[in-house]
């Protein structure tokens, strides 16, 4: 084959390529081949990586001695900044490594990022070559650091280098130096969840709630990654739980803006703090609902948080439900009972905010929670505890007197008496603009009147009040008699209907 260049992309003759190929598999025979017909071993490719960089990097020990008979330029940097003396500690080839400097390869040199052989070694874990450095080398200093602030300690905390780290604390390494964004060993290993590496770091007495150039601790960098062993560990090292950020971030806003639901738990039972405000204002309430993490939701309205918290827009953790139409998180925070008077920054309560949405469901659940707070209020005497839904109704002992009031709203009321009738059962004028926000048609109506219906029978059904005998008594009141006789009967036709009334 004729001698020319591998391809448009490289620099190298196929003689060269060859000869880099042969460096990496120790290939001594084809090197001497190559050489015999006049290769370059100095070649280099397009990243600036000659022969010699290939041996040290792959640990080719023959490779190397040939090599070093026809190539002294040890220090030679490819386009990382890596020397053979660099790529043999990042690769873990003490031999190598051994033998470069015994030819007088420069110890103190440093990558593009500013590893030097140590943090090279630190890093990948080769605690053989760290032991050589430190016990063999002179002048080379334990806490040297990268161009980020890095001694090889914190990369060995960074990357979980366990024995690494052992290796470093008892060298004397020092362990409360911090990078440039102000992170110390600590912050690192809980950041990538190394908890071994964190348990021995906390040994040496170092203070858990160093805070970096963020004002974040260790804490909660464990918490915004989810590491929940590692926020345990720092727990029961008995770090400061309600610590907040330069933004005033607590660990628990960091799990509830990512729905970790273990380590929300977590937090919890150690008494965390949970209305704390960010700097936007937010409680970790409202970034949970933001996100719809349900879950974390939960645990949140259980462990009693406060649901009445107004953000920056005034608006709590419902009204972001409401704006958003989700279902579930608002029908947990209706049951748990929540101050539904309170307007957002353009004097929008939580049902005006759903029914501008056009989020029909959720606003008849806020209509049905606000009648139940009022008769709850009326009536606490008399309260029996059952289980509180606030949902669309599917259960079939109603199904018969639902259908009932489907016909009720659809065929038999006309246009503006099913207001009348909400008035007489005291729904608010609020209540009623909402449900008349939705709009289908010039019919309208009779999907309003629907609606209205059947909140009434739900706050009916959670009274354990007779719902026939209701809606008898409020067609009465309307003038309708011919309907109230009518209703009674088909409502009575069913032998499962709740409550028959054969007398009113």
């Amino acid at each position: 084959m004729e001698d020319e260049l591998v391809s448009e992309d490289d620099i190298l003759l196929w003689s060269e390529k060859e000869f880099h190929d042969a460096a990496k598999r120790n290939n001594t025979e084809k090197m001497h081949e190559l050489l015999r017909k006049g290769v370059d071993p100095k070649a280099k490719n397009k990243t600036e990586r000659k022969a010699l960089h290939w041996a040290a990097g792959a640990g080719g020990e023959q490779a190397l001695r040939l090599l070093l008979d026809h190539d002294t330029d040890l220090d030679d940097r490819d386009s990382f900044g890596m020397n053979p003396l660099l790529l043999a500690s990042w690769f873990g080839h003490l031999k190598i490594l051994q033998i470069l400097v015994s030819c007088g390869a420069k110890l103190n040199c440093e990558n593009k990022d500013g590893l030097s052989m140590l943090h090279c070694a630190a890093q990948r874990g080769h605690i053989n070559v760290l032991e050589f450095i430190m016990e063999d080398l002179e002048d080379i200093s334990l806490d040297r650091v990268d161009k980020s602030g890095k001694t090889a300690f914190h990369l060995a905390s960074e990357h979980g280098q366990y024995e690494v780290v052992d290796f470093l604390i008892g060298m004397g390494c020092t362990h409360a130096l911090k990078d440039k964004e102000e992170n110390t060993a600590i912050h690192l290993a809980a950041q990538c969840g190394h908890t071994s590496v964190l348990q021995k770091i906390l040994e040496t007495g170092v203070d858990v709630d160093q805070r970096n150039r963020d004002g974040l601790t260790a804490l909660h960098l464990a918490a915004d990654r989810g590491h929940y062993e590692c926020v345990k560990l720092l727990l029961e090292s008995s770090c400061n739980v309600h610590s907040q950020t330069n933004k005033n971030m607590t660990a628990l806003h960091y799990v509830a803006q990512h729905g970790f639901d273990r380590e929300a738990s977590c937090l919890l039972d150690a008494g965390i703090k949970m209305d704390v405000l960010n700097n936007q204002q937010h409680t970790a309430l409202h970034l949970a609902v933001l996100q719809h993490h349900t879950e974390v939701v939960r645990l949140l309205i259980d462990a009693d948080c406060d649901l009445d918290v107004p953000d920056s827009r005034q608006q709590t953790a419902l009204h972001m439900a409401a704006e958003n139409g989700w279902q579930d998180l608002a029908e947990m925070m209706l049951i748990s009972g929540v101050n539904l008077t309170l307007t957002d920054k353009q004097g929008k309560t939580c049902v005006e905010v759903a029914a501008r949405g056009n989020h029909v469901l959720l606003v008849d659940m806020i209509i049905k929670a606000d009648r139940f707070y009022k008769w709850e209020k009326d009536h606490m005497d008399s309260w029996v505890e059952r289980p509180l839904s606030f949902k669309q109704d599917h259960q079939p002992d109603t199904q018969h007197l639902r259908s009932v009031l489907w016909n009720l709203a659809t065929k038999q009321l006309c246009r503006g008496e099913w207001k009348v009738l909400a008035q007489h059962w005291h729904f608010s004028h609020a209540h009623i603009q909402a449900i008349e926000q939705q709009w289908t048609g010039m019919k309208s109506f009779k999907e309003h009147g629907h609606r209205m219906l059947l909140i009434w029978l739900n706050g009916v059904m959670l009274a354990g009040q007779n719902p026939i005998k209701g809606l008898y008594e409020g067609l009465v009141e309307i003038s309708r008699t011919d309907l109230a006789d009518c209703i009674r009967q088909k409502a009575n036709a069913e032998s499962s209907s709740p409550r028959m009334c054969s007398a009113m």
